[in-house]
């Protein structure tokens, strides 16, 4: 199959790229190929012929979102409506990602599908308003939602978090926002049986198992061997120009009642990953 990856330099989009290489014609483009935001957007994508689209591309930076929600809103909105229309155009499904951050993290308890989203900041409301035009305008498609993502291509929580370890060698960590680690090659699997199904429609993807961003912390150092020592804080004492969700799981509720499994516990993603980097030794 002829895929083409938006946003194929990205963290996930590069794993992408190497993970469907084997079994499909892939394509990967980032902002110098093409400017999704564009009014010739929609054509240009169309000039790849491609059978499928996955749609990586996308402004992650949260915070960044909340000081420039213009900026998000074009890339996130509008962008993904111009991929979408481009797909349309070719009658072609589309995968979409997608982000916990839709969901407020009130319920208390983790979210599925089917759950109502109400995002807290811009970052989420563009990452939804996306999706409504995915849904609007095409009727074969995939949005996967998935959460606190990392992986080795880019800047990630776990990188930033042990050289402040190494560096301080005492860090302080966030200890009342909760969620699911997911590490990126995991999700590319997964994402890799999802296009090969034609089982269309919204999935929440996201290593199993729950922790805070301190738990994820304090693991992440233990693992690696690093002395230093994480204390928990509370999110006002670190005070961002996000406000984000408190209980952000996400419950893989159609992945597994459709393919009859669950991803991986976070904890082994995050081994595999301070391998794979060399974190370990």
């Amino acid at each position: 199959m002829k895929v083409l990856i938006t946003g194929a330099k990205g963290m996930l989009g590069t794993d992408l790229c190497r993970e469907l290489a084997a079994d499909h014609q892939v394509t990967g483009i980032d902002i110098q190929d093409l400017d999704i935001i564009a009014g010739e957007a929609p054509g240009k994508i169309a000039g790849y012929e491609p059978e499928l689209v996955l749609h990586c591309a996308a402004m992650t930076n949260v915070d960044g979102c909340e000081k420039d929600p213009d900026a998000a809103y074009a890339v996130n909105g509008l962008g993904t409506k111009n991929v979408a229309l481009a797909c349309h155009q070719l009658d072609i499904p589309m995968l979409y990602i997608s982000t916990d951050f839709v969901f407020d993290g009130k319920k208390g308890e983790p979210y599925c599908e089917w759950d109502q989203p109400n995002p807290l900041g811009h970052y989420g409301r563009s990452k939804l308003d996306g999706e409504k035009s995915v849904r609007e305008l095409l009727k074969k498609f995939y949005i996967v939602r998935t959460s606190w993502l990392y992986g080795k291509h880019g800047r990630n929580f776990i990188s930033t978090i042990l050289a402040k370890a190494q560096e301080a060698g005492t860090i302080k960590v966030v200890n009342d926002q909760v969620g699911s680690p997911t590490y990126a090659r995991d999700l590319c699997r997964a994402i890799a049986r999802l296009i090969s199904s034609n089982k269309y429609g919204t999935y929440h993807l996201s290593n199993s198992g729950v922790c805070s961003w301190f738990d994820f912390a304090k693991k992440t150092v233990e693992l690696s061997g690093i002395k230093a020592e994480v204390l928990p804080i509370s999110s006002s004492d670190y005070p961002t120009p996000t406000k984000r969700p408190a209980y952000s799981v996400l419950r893989n509720f159609c992945w597994e009642r459709t393919f009859g499994e669950t991803l991986r516990p976070w904890e082994e993603g995050l081994n595999d990953y301070l391998k794979e980097t060399e974190y370990i030794k």
